[in-house]
């Protein structure tokens, strides 16, 4: 039986006040982008309960490493494998119902197991996509119960799934509107960014960090493993920008939202995700540097992962 790791969380909070905190991302908002069914193990929700589909993951199976060391994170072999390839992710377009959200995240899911099982056969590296649990009732995983408060998301690597609400996630984006798809499928990037980090080794080695005694040590962890799956997650939009489409409109939706989401008002101790600042800067990282080697939050000084 694998251990019990923690879930990793996409922070929550809306996006009410964020405004007024948006200038500090001022230079960033200057760039102009370009206006730019697979095999696979997945469990998705019905109306009242979870319907599994292929075989689950378990913990550091699948062939995930088993041990990991700084090095592991910091010299990671897959920042070398440079930028994302373009797998040309075209999205349906999403309206208010559940079947058309879980229509959404699972095209979105399809194309980011593409993407990532290409990207580590760049150096021979084994990869299983992770499960799914697209849900619409409250339920239970072996990293805990859903929802939690405040979160829509989350990914658990005691049985390599992501967990999205389909309307918690509308929910806890303050009702932002499905035209604004980025929003969303950012979300969606983000859990399997950190299914990426788990199959790489890095998530072993931050849950280690998170076993220290020192809670600011410990939010300090916490907060390069978030960042870095935000970056991972700007690197996947980037890559598929053009066929997304990742207009400047759904850019400028995605920021904001993100912005919003930074936890710099929480005591020091409590801070595990990051500042709105850094929050969406190291999404904007991935979108706008095309080379998985910017990601590294590992060998990052404390000051870009506050």
């Amino acid at each position: 039986m694998p251990p019990r790791r923690p879930p990793r969380r996409s922070a929550g909070g809306t996006v009410a006040g964020v405004i007024g905190g948006f200038a500090a991302l001022g230079v960033i908002l200057i760039v102009i982008l370009s206006a730019v069914s697979s095999n696979h193990p997945t469990v998705s929700t019905g109306g009242g309960g979870v319907t599994a589909r292929g075989q689950q993951g378990s913990g550091g199976g699948s062939g995930a490493p088993q041990t990991a060391t700084r090095a592991t994170a910091t010299n990671n072999k897959l920042y070398s494998t440079g930028a994302l390839t373009s797998v040309s992710c075209h999205l349906p377009a999403l309206d208010q119902s559940p079947d058309s959200m879980r229509r959404f995240m699972n095209q979105l899911s399809d194309c980011l197991d593409a993407t990532w099982k290409a990207q580590f056969g760049k150096i021979d590296m084994s990869f299983a996509p992770p499960n799914r649990v697209f849900w619409l009732s409250p339920g239970n995983s072996p990293c805990g119960n859903y929802p939690a408060p405040g979160s829509s998301a989350f990914y658990c690597p005691a049985n390599n799934t992501m967990y999205v609400g389909l309307k918690h996630v509308i929910e806890t984006s303050g009702d932002e509107s499905v035209a604004h798809f980025a929003v969303f499928a950012r979300v969606i990037a983000h859990e399997y960014g950190h299914h990426v980090q788990d199959r790489a080794g890095i998530l072993l080695y931050g849950d280690h960090l998170m076993d220290q005694s020192d809670p600011i040590g410990r939010a300090e962890a916490s907060r390069r493993i978030e960042l870095q799956a935000q970056c991972f997650a700007g690197e996947f939009l980037g890559a598929n920008r053009t066929t997304l489409p990742l207009t400047q409109d759904q850019y400028n939706a995605l920021i904001l939202d993100v912005q919003g989401r930074g936890d710099e008002n929480q005591p020091v101790d409590k801070r595990d995700h990051g500042s709105g600042k850094h929050y969406a800067g190291w999404v904007v990282r991935g979108i706008r540097t095309q080379d998985l080697s910017v990601c590294n939050t590992w060998s990052a000084p404390p000051s870009a992962v506050s």
